[in-house]
């Protein structure tokens, strides 16, 4: 019997929609690197979506591309970027956004996220040290939502962290990288147009909902993203079949389906909590989202490595291991079930 997977949420090829839209345009002609029509109808579609019709929309290769130009093209380069000790670029880009000589400067971590307060402490106290023009400064406050933990922002600690970044004129820079399973989950209440009021630039995650690959860059100010091809082309993230991501935004963004998907995984990601806390696991962290942690045994690890195929994130001081679960667009009930029954 195959393993049941529940390692990641990209591990089928797309969502059927958009492989009927490929196969559509198999005898079609293109103009490279986005510059086409599928690209300029899903950066439409992306807009009324933000209700910022006046935004930058430009679609790149991937999540570690996408932080990495994005973040560079807003900072100096001396500048840095703060953000959480369990951020994915302070740990699973392989220092893709340090290798453009950006330090990576990291507070505690409250269940993933970010508190505005300290993000003020830090940098009140960054300035009030007389030494701080020998120091790294803060250029960006980078944030995930949802974050690596699968725990979200609400509306109000959004809030917060714009009113922080302004009152020191700093951009807020928020990784969508789920994006979707965020903007699904049952109790939030930051929609995508909240998302676009309050970040100065984001990015709607492709790769992990639905999408072969991509992922859609959303600057509301596009001053903010100055000569933006040339930028992403010279980080290496310009798709010269840029027509290929412009067509997956625009079936993702035709009829909902975007969120459509998301909220599936989303109800796989509930029926899997309740399953799991029915059989006494205990958890990580309160997960409103597609990712689900539990702890384990070492036995327990081993024995469920026999029949699913799940993420080991980390190994806790008094030995017990914390599992990740991810449910996806394309995870079904009866997966849910079989997991369950053999737990």
């Amino acid at each position: 019997m195959p393993k049941l997977q529940f390692n990641s949420d990209y591990q089928k090829l797309a969502h059927p929609l958009i492989l009927e839209r490929i196969i559509q345009t198999q005898d079609e002609f293109y103009p490279g690197y986005g510059l086409d029509n599928l690209c300029d109808s899903a950066r439409n579609k992306i807009r009324k979506a933000c209700g910022c019709p006046q935004a930058e929309v430009e679609f790149l290769i991937g999540g570690t591309q996408t932080n990495a130009t994005m973040l560079d093209t807003q900072l100096a380069s001396y500048e840095g970027i703060l953000c959480t000790d369990t951020a994915h670029i302070a740990i699973h880009e392989a220092g893709a956004v340090e290798g453009r000589g950006h330090k990576i400067l990291t507070l505690p971590s409250h269940d993933g996220k970010l508190v505005a307060a300290e993000v003020d402490q830090y940098i009140h106290r960054f300035y009030a040290n007389d030494s701080h023009y020998h120091m790294v400064p803060p250029g960006v406050v980078y944030i995930t939502h949802p974050t690596e933990l699968g725990t979200l922002y609400t509306l109000k600690e959004l809030e917060d962290l714009h009113a922080i970044c302004h009152k020191y004129d700093i951009p807020l820079y928020l990784d969508g990288a789920r994006l979707g399973y965020g903007l699904a989950a049952t109790h939030t209440d930051v929609t995508l147009k909240d998302v676009t009021r309050l970040c100065d630039v984001f990015y709607i995650g492709g790769t992990k909902v639905g999408a072969m690959i991509g992922e859609a860059v959303v600057a509301p100010k596009p001053i903010l993203f100055k000569n933006s091809l040339t930028q992403i082309k010279n980080h290496g993230a310009l798709l010269a079949k840029g027509w290929l991501l412009g067509l997956q935004f625009d079936a993702l963004f035709t009829d909902n389906l975007y969120l459509k998907i998301s909220r599936h995984a989303i109800l796989m990601a509930e029926k899997l909590k309740a399953g799991l806390a029915a059989k006494g696991y205990d958890f990580l962290c309160d997960s409103p989202t597609n990712l689900q942690f539990i702890i384990v045994t070492p036995e327990e690890k081993n024995r469920i490595e026999q029949f699913a195929d799940i993420m080991t994130d980390h190994e806790l001081a008094d030995g017990r291991f914390v599992l990740r679960l991810a449910t996806a667009w394309y995870t079904q009930e009866e997966d849910i079930d079989q997991l369950l029954a053999l737990l």
